[in-house]
């Protein structure tokens, strides 16, 4: 019977006694420099917000592990959006008053990506920030699963552009397609469906529970080509890493920006500070970096 039990709840819980993610578990300083960006992860199921070894937290892992410059990865569990917002609203508030004003709103850099309840959550949290004027690069959302009450399918215009991956197969697939709020400028890249009868990733890692009563909602998570696409949207929005820029020569030494008035031309840039920066310099240092040109 204990056996029994404890199935039961790793089936329905991930675990019985299992604690909660706290403020304490991010690991990004705060508040972040500037031109500095976040991207934020939203665990499914009732994954933990550590846990690696599946998708969202795989591509977290990494993001983090290449080191790119002015990029700070977290993963949130999707029950836990408030500290999701809290972390937001630290990290830009760069005046330390508690609050983020119209001038850290505009200079927010945030990428959102999660997967079957952490997908949900994703436009949830986006539409969370909408009021607050808070802006989103991007959001990615792969088979999200709503919960009772969640909209999943609708974009809200702060987010300037959005993606979705989804299956059709079993009892347990996502969201077959999102869309732009109303009178959004909102751009949706578009909404990719696999299918996995013909096709079948190694999902070994998973537990056996996943891969019986959810197989192909497991299959589309455990999918490296799906994860593949998702981290080359997520990239093409953010700099390069250290070892690219050396190769490319392209480092702050190289990096100039447009003289303000009473200014002699070609003043060096710091390293690591961006300003009114042109060309490849721009590239180099970080797509996160606001273009005041």
């Amino acid at each position: 019977m204990p056996c029994a039990i404890g199935g039961l709840c790793a089936l329905l819980l991930g675990s019985c006694f299992r604690s909660g993610q706290r403020f304490r578990d991010f690991g990004t300083r705060t508040p972040i420099a500037m031109q500095d960006g976040l991207v934020l992860g939203f665990m499914g199921g009732r994954d933990s917000w550590n846990n690696t070894r599946v998708g969202v937290g795989r591509l977290g892992k990494r993001l983090r592990d290449l080191n790119l410059p002015g990029v700070h990865v977290e993963t949130v569990e999707n029950r836990q959006r408030g500290l999701a917002l809290e972390l937001v609203r630290r990290a830009f508030d760069r005046n330390r008053d508690g609050a983020l004003d119209p001038e850290e709103c505009r200079s927010t850099r945030l990428i959102l990506y999660g997967q079957s309840f952490g997908g949900a959550a994703v436009v949830k949290f986006a539409w969370q920030l909408k009021p607050l004027g808070v802006p989103v690069m991007l959001t990615v959302q792969v088979d999200s699963v709503a919960k009772v009450g969640q909209n999943d399918e609708v974009i809200p215009a702060n987010v300037a552009e959005a993606a979705n991956f989804y299956q059709t197969d079993g009892l347990l697939h996502g969201r077959a397609q999102i869309r732009a709020e109303k009178g959004a400028g909102t751009r949706i890249i578009g909404n990719f469906r696999y299918q996995y009868k013909t096709k079948s990733p190694s999902c070994d890692e998973y537990p056996w529970y996943d891969r019986l009563f959810t197989k192909y909602h497991t299959k589309i998570e455990c999918d490296p080509q799906v994860w593949n696409r998702v981290e080359t949207l997520i990239r093409a929005k953010l700099p390069p890493a250290r070892d690219q820029v050396a190769k490319q020569g392209l480092g702050s030494q190289h990096c100039k920006r447009l003289p303000n008035a009473g200014e002699p031309p070609g003043v060096i840039l710091p390293g690591g500070v961006l300003g009114r920066q042109t060309g490849p310099c721009l590239r180099a240092m970080g797509r996160f970096a606001p273009s005041r040109e």
